[in-house]
């Protein structure tokens, strides 16, 4: 077997990450996308001494697991890996995932670890539940200006301002600055030169108290970000517009968010419950 050579497989397990697992010639390959049932054509995009890596050709047979992905995108944006898993088999895989770090990592018994472990609760709707998003920002290939999620082990963005699983209010958030950057000309990041202004737009949602916050991380200050005022003017019309914020992260660094923040408009924070208790919620909070 080389790279690029077709191959025949029948998904019988997931890995870690969320890939499915077939065999073939005692090799065992790991395939992006795969999901545990199916029999697939792969292609070989890696070779190890008894294992590789390839990526869905075509479904032969689809398994009785697969479903129909919300977003469009879920391929090749790195956020999401098993949206083609049906939900019920992604809670039993999660499952699963705790139960055996527990006893592999954790080093406790198998039959303990069943005895006090409790049944997985799911969501009704397992979409639009995240209240925290941070969206890179740069240029696609025809030097347009995006935001979106870093494709899979890359750090080219997948430009997407309407993620599924984000809550819904992020899109018009994102676009409103995306259209200011375009208008006023303020530049996006280059990691690889460490030019350019703004590295990532993070938001916060309060789902019990509706508040939100909006964070532009620059690769500088304020001040370059020129007229600003329109874009705290654009983002007060969102209901619940509570806290705009500029953070600064001028370091040389896959790390989002830098230790400066100024309030350009609103609170230093927003404020959200979890039972009767109230957080207040600043950009840099684990939340």
């Amino acid at each position: 077997m080389n790279k690029n050579d077709i191959i025949t497989l029948k998904i019988e397990d997931m890995g870690i990450d969320g890939e499915g697992i077939g065999k073939i010639d005692g090799m065992t390959f790991f395939v992006k996308d795969a999901v545990i049932g199916d029999e697939i054509e792969a292609r070989i995009t890696k070779l190890k001494k008894n294992y590789g890596y390839a990526r869905v050709e075509q479904i032969l047979k689809s398994s009785e697991f697969r479903t129909e992905p919300k977003c469009e995108l879920h391929r090749r944006c790195g956020g999401c890996q098993i949206q083609a898993m049906d939900y019920a088999k992604q809670l039993e895989f999660k499952e699963n995932k705790v139960k055996n770090n527990l006893i592999r990592l954790g080093g406790f018994h198998a039959d303990f670890v069943d005895s006090v472990t409790e049944p997985i609760v799911g969501m009704e709707n397992p979409y639009r539940y995240r209240n925290k998003a941070q969206f890179p920002v740069g240029y696609d290939k025809e030097g347009n200006l995006v935001a979106g999620f870093y494709a899979g082990r890359t750090h080219s963005i997948v430009a997407n301002t309407n993620c599924a699983i984000q809550a819904e209010v992020t899109h018009p958030i994102v676009e409103k600055v995306l259209t200011y950057m375009k208008e006023n000309k303020i530049s996006a990041y280059d990691e690889k030169n460490h030019s350019g202004l703004v590295r990532h737009i993070l938001t916060r949602i309060g789902f019990t108290t509706g508040e939100i916050m909006v964070c532009l991380i620059v690769n500088g200050t304020k001040k370059q970000l020129k007229h600003i005022d329109k874009l705290v003017d654009d983002l007060k019309t969102i209901e619940g517009m509570t806290s705009i914020i500029v953070n600064t992260n001028t370091d040389k660094t896959n790390k989002i968010l830098g230790l400066r923040c100024e309030t350009v408009w609103g609170q230093d924070y927003i404020e959200d419950y979890i039972g009767n208790i109230k957080y207040q919620i600043g950009p840099l909070s684990f939340y």
